[in-house]
């Protein structure tokens, strides 16, 4: 790829201005040259990825980090002022979306540009800490919050009117309807776009808050335990997340009904160990696909967090944009050394001669794998009911990677048994159908400008998204290579 010089013809500079007397304000800046991507395949995403109506050489316009015109060059015309960027041979995807991820530091913000996710759907919590505002440059952060029960990590939760309110103590517990009512209004007024319903919501309130805000232009997530999921999707939830959790909708009902008084302990126990071994075949879990295809929520799997333990795995640290990253600052990061996850024994074990030690990791390594394969093989048969699907990578906890780990996801979702383009249609328009988010995930007039040149068709291989040659943020070209050198 290459950024033409501005030939004269191309670059009008200056016109005559009306005089101005002394007293009035300046003038403003006069708006910056558009931008003008040439050549390229712009590659098609709606319709869930099942539209393939590419734009073989598309002239692209861009204004004030908008796209204004998509063509052909003799539907388009490029302005006389604009810079150009030959994109001959090369295709053009909507920046990446990660719809579930944290975004703590400026080396996440930069992995995950590098990588092509241009907006990231944030989560703070435990495992991923709190959302870094400040850093710069940063993907799109769209925030989530917990809604409806205590939680020290809630987006609030250290605002002073909501201190007491919403510290969690041993457990979480549901805050009374008035409260959750204005916690809604008051997380919506700092910018958050998403609610997560967690284990802790029972079903009536799980309803009220899906059914409010849809009304206030908020975003669900269901992550239930307490709610049935059959429950939650009735009631118009948008996204269901996490493999290992929402098939614990095809669990009976005599599994499901003490998790009400039980979220998170042995009854949970029991009801996730059920859920896990579910024969693929079983007549209950095709039905509950069934039931999954034909409501509105979207899956939103996060195979990723089970990457290292699936078949056909590789090290993510040889990867460029993991340079970047600390794994001191991880939550169960792999080793750096080996790509594997780390299982810890218990202290006892180091009494025992290392090759029992030896022997004790490999067991927990072999269980674990033994594990993600169920639950793929679960969402397998989940997959063959056609149930729409967004991406979400989970970074970065259990061995999940910002920016890398999206790819991983991509490529998983290619394995279930999505296509190439379905697949990327889950990391970009999908969430403007599912949630209406109509700013971002194409590139099509009136969106917002962010677009990846990538070298070779992504919807053949999906590994062709990796071979990104230029990232597009809000109209401006950023360095690709001078991300991967933090604070230099």
């Amino acid at each position: 790829m290459r950024l033409l010089h501005f030939f004269p013809s191309l670059l009008v500079i200056g016109c005559a201005l009306a005089a101005v007397p002394a007293q009035s304000q300046p003038e403003p800046a006069p708006p910056s040259a558009p931008l003008v991507l040439a050549g390229g395949t712009v590659v098609d995403v709606t319709a869930w990825g099942n539209s393939a109506r590419d734009i073989t050489g598309a002239i692209v316009v861009i204004r004030d980090g908008r796209i204004t015109d998509v063509g052909l060059p003799d539907q388009v015309s490029i302005p006389k002022d604009a810079r150009i960027i030959d994109c001959a041979g090369k295709f053009l995807v909507p920046g990446l979306i990660d719809g579930y991820a944290g975004m703590n530091s400026q080396a996440q913000a930069n992995a995950n540009l590098y990588m092509g996710v241009t907006t990231v759907v944030a989560r703070a919590d435990s495992e991923h800490g709190f959302i870094d505002t400040g850093a710069q440059p940063t993907p799109h952060i769209y925030p989530i919050d917990t809604i409806g029960v205590t939680d020290n990590w809630s987006l609030l939760a250290r605002r002073p009117e909501w201190v007491s309110k919403l510290r969690e103590g041993a457990h979480p517990v549901e805050l009374n309807p008035q409260d959750t009512a204005r916690q809604m209004v008051d997380t919506a007024r700092i910018g958050t776009r998403v609610l997560i319903l967690t284990a802790h919501l029972t079903a009536a309130n799980s309803q009220w808050i899906i059914a409010r805000a849809r009304e206030m232009g908020l975003s669900t997530y269901g992550d239930f335990v307490s709610t049935p999921d059959r429950v939650g999707d009735e009631a118009g939830v948008d996204a269901l997340v996490q493999m290992d959790h929402y098939n614990l909708g095809a669990i009976p009902d005599e599994l499901q009904r003490p998790l009400v008084d039980d979220p998170d302990g042995p009854s949970a126990d029991t009801a996730y160990d059920y859920s896990e071994r579910i024969p693929p075949t079983d007549a209950r879990l095709r039905n509950y696909a069934h039931f999954l295809a034909a409501h509105h929520a979207a899956l939103m799997p996060a195979f990723s967090l089970y990457y290292v333990e699936l078949p056909g795995h590789r090290n993510l640290w040889q990867e460029p944009a993991a340079s970047l990253l600390d794994p001191g600052r991880m939550f169960h990061p792999t080793d750096p050394s080996t790509g594997e996850m780390v299982f810890p024994l218990p202290a006892w074990s180091r009494h025992l001669p290392a090759t029992a030690q030896h022997w004790m990791e490999a067991d927990l390594q072999k269980k674990a794998g033994q594990s993600a394969l169920r639950l793929w093989h679960i969402n397998q048969t989940i997959f063959s009911a056609f149930p729409h699907y967004l991406a979400g990578s989970g970074a970065d906890a259990m061995g999940t990677m910002p920016g890398i780990s999206l790819h991983t996801e991509l490529e998983l979702l290619v394995r279930l048994g999505l296509s190439p383009r379905e697949a990327l249609a889950a990391a970009t328009n999908n969430y403007s159908l599912q949630f209406g988010w109509n700013e971002l995930g194409l590139i099509a007039p009136g969106r917002r400008a962010d677009i990846l040149v990538v070298d070779a068709d992504p919807t053949i291989n999906i590994w062709n998204a990796r071979r990104i040659s230029a990232v597009i943020l809000d109209g401006e070209l950023l360095d690709r290579s001078s991300l991967l050198h933090l604070g230099r």
